[in-house]
């Protein structure tokens, strides 16, 4: 049953009748990694200009837009980055956020989308704040391609230390994502499956996406779900696992036949599942965008600064929003690719 607009009692569809379901929030739009996908260090180097903290939207501004989303149908809510660790105090935001409920009287399910490097320390707190579920971003475990892909920073050992301090506090089932990009890590897909047998985390294998300018992105370069899922079962036979709703997640699940695990692909590029798409962004600086491919964005923290206490007319701008949405772009991608050149870069809004 799709929720309803506590004025109206009006469903909050937009304009091809899709639900307000997701609100992805960015907390800051500052990473550790120079992921050669999402923020490449040619690009985001040391005279990169990242936005001052006054430009950001404080947590009690994060949640007041979280809470009107809720009321228009939101029910879950993910933050991301940038790296969201990175964002001091970000433990409380996650309890200020666990303590909003659905229109059912439902606890928000909260989770995060991190890169697992700061985890180790971050784990416990996030936990005790409310934090339910967290994917993880590995798209390697090859000491010198993961070195690659993120920029030299780090070792994928401090990823796995993370996964391994979420399990150990109990954020479970962990989600690790691999977005793969042919000629750079599509030999790292079966170590991968190797490495998350048996062990709960679920695995997931993202086709690489033309998200924002700076990432250099070609069809070429993509290697397809039906590929990834080819190459795995040479050694695992798979099984299809269906979704319990419409709309459960954007990723195609399949079990391993011998019961040792679970993988997804995510096939955002060859089939497009913008039809069931149900997400409302954030981005750092308070703008909303209604897609990930979007080229602007609806600036909100001027409303929220300019009127502090008028919930009804921040509600109805949200509301605008969603309703006026004809977004999808990944089913319009051929023709669209080259007119949208100004997308929003992934760092700025989120994955």
């Amino acid at each position: 049953m799709l929720m309803r607009d506590l004025h109206t009692g009006v469903a909050c569809l937009d304009s091809l009748r899709r639900p307000l379901r997701d609100l992805r929030i960015s907390v800051t739009d500052r990473c550790n990694l120079r992921c050669t996908y999402c923020m490449p260090g040619e690009v985001f180097g040391r005279d990169f200009v990242f936005l001052r903290h006054a430009d950001l939207l404080s947590f009690e501004e994060i949640v007041r837009v979280a809470r009107q989303c809720i009321a228009l149908g939101v029910r879950k809510i993910r933050l991301s980055g940038g790296e969201p660790l990175l964002r001091h105090g970000i433990e409380r935001l996650v309890e200020m956020l666990a303590r909003l409920c659905d229109n059912d009287g439902k606890p928000i399910e909260l989770a995060m989308t991190s890169n697992g490097t700061l985890l180790a320390k971050k784990a416990r707190a996030l936990k005790d704040a409310g934090l339910m579920r967290l994917n993880i971003s590995l798209d390697a475990l090859d000491e010198d391609i993961f070195r690659r892909i993120t920029g030299n920073r780090v070792s994928p050992e401090a990823v796995l230390e993370g996964i391994a301090a979420a399990e150990a506090v109990g954020l479970t089932p962990v989600k690790v994502n691999a977005v793969i990009k042919r000629g750079v890590n599509e030999s790292e897909i079966l170590p991968l499956v190797r490495r998350f047998r048996h062990s709960g985390v679920i695995m997931r294998f993202i086709e690489y996406m033309d998200v924002g300018n700076t990432n250099g992105w070609r069809l070429d370069d993509v290697v397809s779900a039906g590929e990834i899922l080819a190459l795995i079962e040479r050694e695992y036979p798979l099984v299809p696992i269906a979704s319990l709703t419409e709309g459960e997640g954007v990723a195609e699940r399949w079990a391993l036949q011998d019961g040792s695990g679970e993988i997804g692909v995510i096939t955002s590029v060859t089939q497009a599942f913008c039809h069931t798409c149900s997400r409302l962004r954030l981005s750092t600086d308070g703008k909303l965008y209604t897609c990930l491919f979007a080229t602007d964005g609806i600036d909100l923290r001027t409303l929220i600064r300019a009127q502090p206490g008028d919930e009804v007319a921040l509600r109805q701008h949200i509301t605008a929003v969603w309703r006026s949405r004809a977004d999808r772009y990944s089913q319009l991608r051929h023709e669209m690719t080259e007119a949208l050149s100004g997308r929003i870069e992934m760092s700025y809004i989120g994955g």
